[in-house]
């Protein structure tokens, strides 16, 4: 596949490298040569079968509207834009683009909201949670995608106010816990990334399984099927 990668910030540069190890053709466009998604027009993304946005809460917007303007496939891994989901989706359906996105790309995660949804029985037996979660200082948004996804699923299958707490120190990759607590006993399950691999992996795995698809689509959706293999170039 060709691919494009918007941003190349450490989760950006980790993806195209990613890419390329599974056998693809890959070009990188950072902030300053994209202002406003003005790259991102027809003719610039003929040829690319998916275009990978890793960039800012306030750059993906003007990419999201680029691509399908111009009818690009698209995977977003970028987090801090949620409020706008409503309006992304109807713009993918109206332009009938191949459009994935997720809070966050990595396996392990997927299966930690998995767990949220089968531990938010404990809220309606009358336990309290609290989330909280720790990533790098640099990070832009904060609480942080991930946190307000399980944030949403525990107010939702639990009938609950979970309360979020964030820490931004040093160059924690990140790290999720979610506490629930009674007079009787205490849980506390964590998530843990060891490295940005994982999210480059799954961002990857993501834009091979929307190939050839139309429509809007969450990581969740791929993770039904199988691992494609990756391809060699020889």
């Amino acid at each position: 596949m060709n691919l494009l990668i918007l941003g190349r910030g450490k989760t950006g540069s980790l993806v195209a490298e990613v890419a390329r190890e599974r056998g693809h053709q890959v070009e990188v466009l950072g902030s300053a040569d994209n202002p406003g998604g003005k790259a991102l027009t027809a003719e610039r993304l003929k040829g690319v079968d998916a275009v990978l946005d890793f960039t800012t809460p306030q750059a993906v917007i003007p990419n999201i509207i680029a691509c399908a303007a111009a009818g690009a496939t698209m995977v977003v891994g970028t987090t801090g834009w949620y409020k706008q989901l409503p309006q992304v989706r109807e713009l993918v359906e109206r332009s009938a683009i191949g459009f994935l996105w997720a809070s966050n790309f990595s396996v392990g995660v997927n299966v930690f909201f998995e767990i949220a949804r089968a531990a938010a029985a404990a809220l309606r037996q009358g336990y309290l949670a609290r989330i909280t979660e720790r990533h790098y200082a640099q990070k832009k948004d904060m609480p942080s995608g991930t946190a307000l996804v399980l944030q949403k699923i525990l107010n939702e299958n639990g009938d609950a106010d979970v309360q979020i707490d964030s820490v931004r120190e040093g160059d924690t990759v990140g790290m999720h816990v979610m506490f629930f607590d009674s007079p009787n006993d205490s849980m506390m399950l964590v998530h843990d990334a060891k490295s940005r691999r994982g999210f480059a992996e799954g961002a990857v795995r993501a834009a091979e399984w929307l190939a050839g698809k139309k429509g809007f689509y969450e990581f969740q959706d791929a993770l039904q099927s199988p691992p494609p293999a990756p391809s060699r170039i020889q």
